[in-house]
């Protein structure tokens, strides 16, 4: 593929899309085993609006220039974007697609319902650079904002709202995008104004109240630019449910449609059918002292963060049949790709996207690539960590230009559980405060039903559980297995008057404030086995539950939740550290759904969905002080003044794969004291750095990208990484860092800053000295001035060794030196494998003789394919592509592993598709089977030959190949050398093989000419 210039190029160009052929001998563009035909995104080659830098004869560059949001209602803008739907139209046409949605803003493509041939005639377009199978996400689901400190809940005082003008001037000016659930226009988290309807006023006014000409709504923002959105209609919703608050709510579902999604369980609209969206909204910009009750319960006033900030809803997820759990939920990629589209279209400044899919694997998802062009248009964007806690590697949303959000806890509702010798507080609710409930205890285990299974009977399943042995007790139930309010109903329907809802070591250990069928008491599962101990030493033994916590103890706060995913980042490397900050995200009550004409609801949720929103507020309500502020800045500001959260014994909490740089604290974020700026060109400097895409400039090392934490996820020898800081204050900063078992290094250690705006550079080396290799060492690195700290999270990940990816000989006889540089100290033997002779893949027409192919080989798409097998125990994989024609030619590279030889569907693939003659695939450890290996012709300028070869390397190979000496007599970090050495080889053949450093997964791959 030829040397890529555009943004949405340099992406996609490194990603393996998506293909279909029939099975004849060998195909060229095999299907993925998820299969086809299906719905699909495609991408097209053209930048969107959001990066456009002006490469069309008579089309301006829309990319906003610094300090400046997109404007996408400009006529520049306008311009563009009918030229790339005129580009998608034509596109479309010419494969015979009807696509249900189209994206020009933060990506340029479309989605629509594919055939097998159409995809296969798309992958092949010149115009396209991925083809994507449509995926699906589901939600991940005292007050918060008084605990934040933003002010108290009856008058908003005492805290950061006073301090930026008051309630009514806290967010004013910004909107703040939902993307969620939907949103219920008549909760009084949303209420606002009539809209003014008058014809659409070209000039602009600051402070001035948003209008609608009866299609669209209108608002000038406090950067100067305008937010414009279309009012539709739907499923129980019309125009008349927007408002002075709710200025946007839209509905994208073709995707969910195409999935064959059943929706009668939700609104074809904006309206929320599930609660979760409106639970986001009003928490990030909600009305400020909105009166909130459950069940007759009175919690008193609540607020969203920016309770001055606008609020545009834009509903892709819908709600399934179950309410207690998501899986039955849908939210389609394709669906939430047309939504932030949409979004930044109409010009919002920040968006909150409470969705999440597993443990992120890349940094260049779907929505990755649209957040980037989102993040370049100016939005702040905040997103889920994942609820997949407390293991590790499991948190999502893995790339820097956002901000992923780990959830924590707050000061929350208690009731306490006592007997004799014992008495502990847990989450409740449902307690009447101050009073309590007395009753003999059973444990459910020993309460089943006949013919029920004493598991089953535990965990308080659905007609699990005697009658005759429950009624009139309180019953120790088991989380897990059900949802935690039916145990409540289980137990009353059996007759039992109170629950104690016990967590089981290993399995989830949040404690939630859910609304019981019976008085219930949610413990930790550090008192499982006291409680169990006592209900079960006896018969009918006494415990009671007060409505309020009893034990003059106060539960530490904040603390990670559980259920809150953790790092390390493993997508693409570990030179990036998530989650990025934590915020409340535990028993957070905001509002939820209702159906029209009923009462607003309000409910107690807790997952890194409730944290999310806590930050795109705090974003929005920085943006309201600093409305040109970029995302950057305000995901610096946060970061660099978060401090620790605790453990559940109040000790701090140091781990920055849990709390990222700690919790927010948003009375301080205002004042940083220094900022770590990066923008477009540092993303792309990381990215081709990292080999995901081929960008003019210099690439850097991932752990160089100028973020507010500090990442190496490869550390032998010592390693020196750069930042450049921003003063917002006068000053000169200190550097102090705690780091135990490694030596670093601040140069220079002292910042002197005479002015806000300036700048400064330093490094900071990092060398191991008794830290264990393999495992993370984490940290902390602080700027300190008279008035001011500025703290930066470390990992860093010592390693066996820091060895050369690649070493090289010649020879039918030979050796050839390796040098290393040990991360560890003593023996450190050396693992060979090979070495194992290249094959050539014969040309398939027979045409090329002693040659895979020459400038006329291919198909009509220039591709050439052969099959290869990949046998067992194999520890590495090499497929060379090799043209004679280094200056005047362009070849690329694409490996996929397939299901058999008449079979072609694939399950992974791996590319190399640069501008230059020569790519290369390397696997390893790679899975054994069939492989299909894809040669495209791209470009040549003159007659030229090339060259297909692969090496499978094995355990055992040819040429006695050894090294000496082995093992080495290592010294941590002091370089020392070994020789490899092989003899008897085959002349004219070329060899492949592989040194592995002790057990690590640091390895050299060795490549010996034999002429």
């Amino acid at each position: 593929m030829a040397a890529a210039t555009t943004l949405a190029t340099l992406f996609i160009a490194s990603t393996a899309t998506a293909g279909y052929a029939g099975v004849e001998e060998v195909t060229t563009a095999p299907t993925p085993v998820e299969g086809t035909p299906g719905h699909y995104i495609v991408v097209m080659k053209s930048d969107p609006l959001a990066s456009y830098t002006g490469d069309v004869n008579g089309l301006k560059a829309t990319k906003p220039a610094e300090g400046e949001q997109l404007e996408t209602q400009s006529d520049d803008s306008q311009r563009y974007v009918q030229h790339l739907e005129t580009e998608q139209k034509s596109l479309a046409q010419e494969v015979g697609v009807t696509p249900d949605t189209t994206y020009q803003v933060v990506l340029n493509g479309f989605s629509a319902q594919l055939s097998g041939e159409q995809v296969d005639k798309l992958r092949a377009s010149k115009d396209v650079y991925g083809v994507y199978p449509d995926f699906v996400r589901h939600p991940d689901a005292q007050t918060s904002t008084d605990f934040l400190g933003l002010g108290d809940d009856r008058k908003g005082r005492g805290g950061v709202w006073q301090q930026t003008g008051g309630v009514d001037k806290a967010g004013e000016g910004v909107v703040v995008g939902v993307i969620d659930t939907g949103i219920a226009p008549e909760h009084p988290s949303f209420a606002g104004k009539k809209l003014k309807k008058q014809k659409k006023d070209n000039n602009r006014h600051k402070g001035s109240q948003p209008y609608t000409d009866g299609s669209f709504v209108y608002f000038d923002k406090s950067d100067g630019g305008r937010f414009q959105a279309a009012m539709v209609e739907g499923q129980e919703w019309d125009r008349s449910d927007y408002s002075s608050k709710l200025i946007g709510a839209q509905y994208f579902y073709s995707g969910a449609e195409a999935a064959e999604f059943d929706f009668q369980y939700d609104y074809l609209s904006p309206r929320d059918g599930d609660g979760h969206g409106s639970h986001t909204a009003s928490t990030a910009a909600g009305n400020f002292g909105v009166e909130a009750g459950i069940e007759d319960v009175d919690f008193g006033r609540i607020s969203g963060v920016a309770p001055a900030a606008k609020i545009s809803a834009y509903k892709a997820c819908y709600v399934g049949p179950d309410v207690t759990v998501t899986t039955d939920d849908i939210c389609a990629g394709s669906d939430l790709i047309a939504a932030i589209d949409q979004a930044v279209a109409d010009g919002v400044d920040v968006i909150n996207y409470s969705i999440g899919g597993g443990a992120a694997t890349t940094v260049l998802a779907p929505e990755d690539i649209a957040f980037f062009n989102a993040a370049a248009a100016g939005v702040f964007v905040a997103t889920s960590a994942g609820n997949d806690g407390p293991d590790p590697v499991t948190a999502d949303h893995a790339s820097p230009w956002y901000t992923t959000v780990a959830a924590s806890t707050v000061p929350t509702w208690e009731g306490t559980v006592q007997f004799d010798g014992f008495a502990q507080a847990g989450a409740s609710v449902s307690v009447p405060f101050g009073e309590s409930v007395t009753g003999p205890s059973v444990y459910a285990g020993d309460a089943a039903a006949a013919g029920q299974l004493a598991a089953d009977a535990a965990l308080c399943l659905p007609g699990s559980l005697d009658p005759a042995k429950v009624a009139g007790h309180i019953v120790v139930c088991d989380r897990g297995g059900n949802a935690r309010a039916e145990k409540s109903q289980v137990v009353k329907d059996a007759g039992g008057i109170g629950v104690v809802l016990v967590n089981v070591p290993g399995g989830a250990d949040s404690l939630d404030n859910d609304f019981h069928a019976v008085p219930t008491v949610h413990l930790s599962s550090v008192h499982r086995a006291a409680v169990l101990a006592y209900v079960q030493g006896g018969v009918d033994r006494p415990i009671t539950l007060v409505g309020e916590n009893t034990t003059g103890v106060t539960t530490p706060v904040p603390q990670i939740a559980g259920f809150s995913s953790r790092g390390p980042m493993l997508a693409d490397g570990s030179d990036i550290m998530k989650p990025d900050i934590a915020a409340p995200g535990v028993a957070i009550l905001a509002a939820t759904h209702n159906a029209p004409g009923e009462a607003p609801t309000f409910g107690i949720l807790s997952g890194t969905s409730m944290a999310s929103p806590h930050i795109a507020g705090l974003a929005a309500l920085y943006l309201g002080e600093r409305p040109n502020a970029k995302p950057a800045e305000i995901k610096s500001a946060m970061m660099t003044t978060a401090y620790d959260t605790v453990n559940a014994d109040g000790t701090k909490n140091t781990d920055p794969f849990q709390q990222g740089a700690g919790q927010v604290d948003a009375r301080r974020y205002f004042s940083p004291g220094l900022l770590y700026l990066n923008d477009v060109a540092d993303w792309t400097a990381y990215l081709e750095g990292k080999g995901l895409a081929d960008f003019p400039g210099d690439p850097i090392d991932g752990s160089d990208l100028n973020v507010a934490s500090f990442s190496i996820g490869s550390l032998a020898s010592a390693q020196t990484v750069t930042r450049t800081v921003t003063a917002t204050e006068k000053g000169t900063f200190t550097a102090s860092v705690d780091l135990p078992g490694v030596a670093v290094t601040v140069q220079p250690s002292t910042l002197k800053f005479d002015r806000p705006g300036q700048t400064a550079t330093y490094t900071v080396t990092f060398d191991n000295q008794s830290a264990p290799v393999e495992q993370w060492a984490t940290g902390s690195l602080t700027w300190t001035s008279k008035t001011n700290t500025v703290r930066s999270p470390i990992a860093v990940f010592p390693v066996t060794a820091d060895a050369p990816a690649e070493a090289s000989g010649t020879g039918v006889d030979g050796s050839t030196v390796v040098e290393i540089t040990p991360g560890v100290d003593g023996d450190l033997a050396l693992g060979l494998s090979g070495l194992t002779p290249f094959t050539l893949l014969d040309d398939p027409d027979g045409r090329v003789v002693g040659h895979s192919g020459d400038e006329a080989s291919g198909d009509e798409n220039k591709d050439v394919a052969w099959i290869v097998e990949v046998p067992e125990g194999t520890t590495l994989s090499r497929f060379d592509l090799d043209s004679s024609d280094d200056a005047g030619s362009d070849l690329d590279l694409t490996v996929y592993r397939i299901v058999s030889p008449d079979d072609q569907r694939y399950y992974e693939s791996w590319q190399s598709a640069s501008g230059s003659a020569d790519e290369q695939v390397t696997i390893a450890a790679p899975t054994a089977g069939t492989y299909l290996v894809v040669a495209n012709v791209y470009a040549t300028s003159a007659p030229m030959t090339w060259d297909m070869t692969y090496a499978n390397v094995q355990p055992e190979g040819e040429g006695a190949f050894t090294a000496t000496p082995n093992p080495i007599a290592a010294v941590r970090g002091e370089k020392t050398s070994y020789e490899l050495s092989w003899t008897g080889l085959e002349a004219g053949t070329r060899y492949l093989g592989v040194v592995q450093y002790g057990d690590s997964a640091v390895r050299t791959v060795v490549t010996v000419d034999a002429p």
